[in-house]
């Protein structure tokens, strides 16, 4: 049965068996990060870069993190054993502890860690990545630290509703005119061959799979500037696309809302899609061997 089993502290336990303080402050606040992990032929994908801004959100927060990270690793890796997951993802979330109901937090509490791996249909998303996804223009209404993957998502949670409701899969966002991510992707912009995504500021999250797309432009010398775009130049771009953990490299084909404009998969998005997929192909056959 899926989900199975559970993470919980550092024990794989059977799920339905974690008890739920009402006074974690994850539960109260939003207090806490947390990290998705994709997984290929069970195998975890990327899980260094995740575990590595997995601990910069902690930093930031001033989170104790209770172990180090390649017993995340393996218990990581055992979630995706003991759930007999083959294509799916991991899910790991870290809240500050559990304390008496208060704005302000002490220091160096202890942490509490709980996760979960599920299967996911790759159809689904190569689906999307061949038909491409419609996309919902709407104000930024995050808060200025978009940076640290918290559990606070109600913006981004707001936007996907919004988006949805006019029949599109996914939200982008911009503050004043200048476009900064979607919901849950970052989103780039193609114009005359050179590639635009917003730089990695406070006003986006740094994905992964962002940052293996820039890798992925320097090795096939494709021009790339990190900065700033408006939502003119979003309307005028000749390809869009988004990046995600779950959706890995997927073209928009339509935008709607405060601008509404009509793209086409184009040949820079298919050659992303391209290595992208050489590159999950590469990792699980290195964890193999």
């Amino acid at each position: 049965m899926e989900n199975s089993y559970v993470l919980y502290h550092d024990q794989i336990i059977k799920n339905g068996s974690i008890p739920v303080d009402v006074e974690d402050r994850g539960y109260l606040f939003g207090d806490g990060i947390y990290e998705v992990v994709f997984v290929y032929d069970s195998k975890p994908f990327a899980f260094d870069e995740h575990f590595d801004r997995f601990v910069q959100s902690a930093k930031k927060l001033e989170l104790a993190i209770p172990y180090d990270i390649p017993t995340f690793k393996h218990l990581t890796e055992e979630l995706i054993t003991k759930n007999n997951v083959v294509n799916g993802m991991v899910y790991i979330q870290m809240t500050r502890g559990v304390a008496p109901r208060n704005h302000l937090y002490e220091r160096n509490m202890q942490s509490v860690v709980t996760g979960f791996a599920k299967s996911v249909s790759l159809d689904s998303i190569a689906q999307s990545q061949s038909k491409g996804i419609q996309t919902y223009l709407t104000k930024d209404i995050r808060w200025l630290r978009c940076d640290i993957k918290s559990l606070n998502l109600l913006g981004n949670v707001m936007a996907k509703r919004e988006a949805a409701d006019f029949d599109c899969q996914e939200a982008i966002q911009h503050r004043d005119g200048v476009v900064t991510e979607g919901s849950s992707s970052n989103v780039f912009i193609v114009k005359d061959g050179t590639l635009k995504t917003h730089p990695a500021t406070n006003l986006i999250l740094n994905g992964i799979t962002r940052q293996i797309v820039l890798k992925i432009a320097e090795q096939l010398h494709v021009p790339v500037l990190e900065e700033s775009f408006t939502v003119d130049e979003l309307k005028e771009a000749d390809e869009v696309f988004i990046t995600s953990t779950t959706m890995e490299v997927t073209p928009v084909v339509k935008l709607k809302g405060e601008q509404e404009q009509t793209y086409k998969i184009g040949p820079v998005t298919t050659e992303f899609q391209k290595h992208f997929k050489k590159q999950i192909e590469k990792s699980t056959s290195t964890l193999k061997s």
